[in-house]
């Protein structure tokens, strides 16, 4: 399975493309997009639209995880992590691509086994599970990344649900 996962922002927009092997997942790429803060908003989201539809044509990924704007104290941030995220599932979904929100809270548990990991212990256990050298940077890519591990730790989850049979879930007095 590929899975896109995306930290959705106006100025950095990170990505991680994984690929899910016997080994275990595997990162396919990982990256940051990025957008000039000086140029019209219009013109930044019609570049990041664009990015973002390259990404898709690229890799072509089965899943789309997106962060889901949970609570920002700064409505602006939330303003621009939205029009991301809105340009980002609507690409995915026009392509017949899943498309699935975590929050911050979700991803942290997933990963790190703790839904208050701090970035630095959520960007070492990327690090880890994906067997990279360095932990991803910036941030940013290394959220991407964490979100697409916990949509195959849920996608994972949900097959085995899926397999169960419904004679295996009966109870019996």
């Amino acid at each position: 399975m590929f899975v896109l996962g995306i930290d959705p922002g106006v100025s950095r927009c990170g990505y991680a493309c994984l690929e899910t092997t016997p080994r275990g997942p595997r990162a396919v790429a990982i990256g940051v997009l990025r957008t000039a803060p000086a140029d019209p908003l219009p013109q930044r989201l019609a570049e990041l639209q664009a990015e973002l539809r390259a990404l898709l044509t690229e890799f072509t990924p089965q899943a789309l995880a997106v962060e889901r704007v949970f609570f920002q104290v700064n409505v602006r941030t939330a303003m621009s992590v939205g029009q991301a995220s809105g340009l980002a599932m609507a690409e995915a979904a026009s392509r017949g691509i899943a498309v699935t929100q975590y929050s911050p809270n979700e991803v942290k548990l997933a990963v790190a086994g703790d839904g208050a990991a701090t970035k630095d212990q959520l960007q070492r256990m990327v690090q880890a599970l994906l067997g990279l050298a360095a932990p991803p940077r910036p941030a940013d890519a290394a959220d991407a990344a964490a979100l697409a591990l916990c949509h195959l730790a849920h996608a994972g989850l949900r097959g085995r649900v899926a397999a169960a049979t419904p004679s295996s879930l009966e109870v019996h007095p």
